[in-house]
């Protein structure tokens, strides 16, 4: 459980977090320009509302499975009992969950309406139950869930290009989406044999876990409500091309906060060892390091995409999504204090044992998310929604910051937030702006040939590269100027792991 390992572990998480940003870059400019607004507003809200059935299939094991699996991960046969007992939930509740999504589907317009597309994604929940993702994360496994995600994302990114091609594709663009998230799962299954065994563990004591699933089950509740209510609402409200701006304005946040919250996805288990063991200066210790870890990653990424929201609209998703940009201007700044409510409840709350505090925060933020919904999105469709996120996240984030100030051991966690050094980070923006913002200026008439589509996709995408570049590359020398110590390590970081492989290839 060292240092090497934990490092390790990020690297590993953060090329399967950088896998799921280049499968949407690179996919999402094709199928936008194919579908148009309204195929992917189509796959966006079916997706929206089968999450609510995914909810209560899963009833919250996902994340409390990682906890389980990690303090019994060196007892084989305490672990296979774990596993077993969870899946026999998750599959139970996903039968119930399709029991009631039938009799939605056949009775109700509005999804009656799409009924292939809704039954294909619906199968998320049965390959969700099998999954057993918990059980690889609560080891460690981060090679293996590296290169499984990647080998079926690569399949699904060759099949869009294979039978996408007209604008009633969208229910093919669905399975394949299924696919790249999911299909996975069946893997995980079959490779599970390698870890436990379900022979000779005797009778099946699933009660034991009812209590803690049914806390992480409401959180998941309040975390779904207020992350899918907007798309749902606008789906019901305003239609599907509106859902497919809102859609296309929050994919870069998508992307960007599986980035950011990637180290937290690898500490989780790590955070519930140690507090099983008694080691809390070791858990304070890494703690206080993803905090850091978030500011100096999360701001900068944030402040460019707010200001670049145009050039990256036009290039993901081109002219018909031009409505989407207010929209992701607004919604950039909860990339920041996702981050940090990762953090906070996740990492910090929920190996402690205090999940109802994070589910008192979500609570909070579902409300605030509904109540703006419903005065904003009539007037404003999707900035309105994306309004009511920002401030939903907002909340949640002030909800857990008091109650984690209020348990007295967790000051030196509360008082992490004045170690950092705030002034480096906007000082190095600060330089990163000016320096970058020039390139907005600069025409870009590449002569590459093909069509007008084809031209100003590549254009687009060269102007966003510089301008990134140029930010980016401020914002780190600036940071390194200053000595930061995060910026340091992860820049140390990176050159040793080059500095290695360079020397295996020699």
């Amino acid at each position: 459980m060292g240092n090497v390992s934990l490092k390790k572990n990020f690297l590993l998480n953060a090329l399967l977090t950088i896998s799921g940003i280049i499968f949407p870059i690179i996919s999402f400019p094709y199928v936008s320009r194919i579908l148009g607004p309204g195929g992917t507003g189509k796959v966006d809200f079916a997706t929206s509302i089968i999450s609510y059935f995914a909810l209560f299939s899963q009833l919250g094991i996902p994340t409390y499975g990682i906890r389980a699996c990690s303090k019994v991960r060196d007892d084989k046969q305490a672990l296979s009992r774990t596993v077993r007992e969870l899946m026999t939930i998750n599959v139970f509740m996903s039968l119930v969950a399709y029991a009631v999504f039938i009799p939605v589907l056949l009775f109700v317009p509005r999804i009656n309406g799409e009924k292939p597309l809704f039954l294909i994604i619906s199968m998320t929940l049965i390959l969700n139950a099998v999954g057993i993702d918990y059980l690889y994360r609560g080891l460690e496994k981060y090679s293996y869930i590296t290169a499984r995600s990647i080998l079926f994302k690569v399949i699904a990114f060759v099949s869009l290009f294979i039978f996408i091609k007209e604008k009633d594709d969208y229910v093919i663009y669905g399975a394949i989406s299924i696919f790249a998230t999911s299909a996975s799962n069946i893997l995980n299954f079959i490779h599970a044999r390698r870890y436990i065994s379900f022979r000779g563990l005797g009778k099946c004591d699933w009660k034991k876990h009812l209590k803690p699933v049914a806390m992480f089950f409401a959180m998941s509740c309040a975390t779904t409500i207020y992350l899918h209510l907007d798309t749902s609402m606008l789906g019901f409200m305003c239609g599907e091309v509106d859902t497919g701006y809102y859609g296309a304005s929050v994919k870069v946040k998508k992307i960007l906060v599986s980035l950011v919250t990637s180290l937290g996805a690898v500490l989780l288990p790590r955070a519930a060892y140690y507090v099983e063991q008694g080691k809390m200066a070791d858990f304070r210790r890494i703690t206080e390091k993803a905090l850091k870890f978030v500011f100096v990653i999360s701001t900068p990424l944030m402040v460019f995409f707010m200001f670049y929201a145009t050039e990256s609209i036009m290039f993901l998703s081109g002219d018909e999504y031009l409505p989407a940009i207010p929209a992701m201007t607004v919604i950039m700044p909860t990339l920041l204090f996702i981050g940090i409510t990762n953090i906070l409840g996740i990492q910090i709350l929920v190996p402690l044992g205090k999940e109802r505090y994070v589910l008192y925060s979500e609570i909070a933020g579902a409300v605030v998310d509904l109540i703006l919904n419903l005065i904003l999105i009539p007037p404003l469709k999707a900035t309105g929604a994306a309004i009511g996120t920002t401030v939903a996240e907002l909340v949640v984030f002030i909800v857990q910051y008091y109650l984690l100030h209020r348990i007295k051991d967790q000051n030196p966690i509360v008082d992490s937030f004045r170690k950092i050094r705030y002034w480096k980070i906007l000082a190095s923006i600060s330089l990163a702006i000016p320096c970058s913002i020039w390139v907005k200026f600069i025409v870009f008439d590449l002569n590459i040939g093909g069509t007008p589509g084809k031209v100003a996709l590549i254009n687009n995408l060269t102007k966003l590269a510089c301008e990134g570049v140029c930010f980016m590359a401020v914002y780190v020398s600036a940071m390194l100027l200053l000595k930061d110590e995060m910026m340091t390590e992860i820049m140390t970081t990176v050159r040793g792991k080059l500095t290695r492989k360079r020397k295996s290839a020699e």
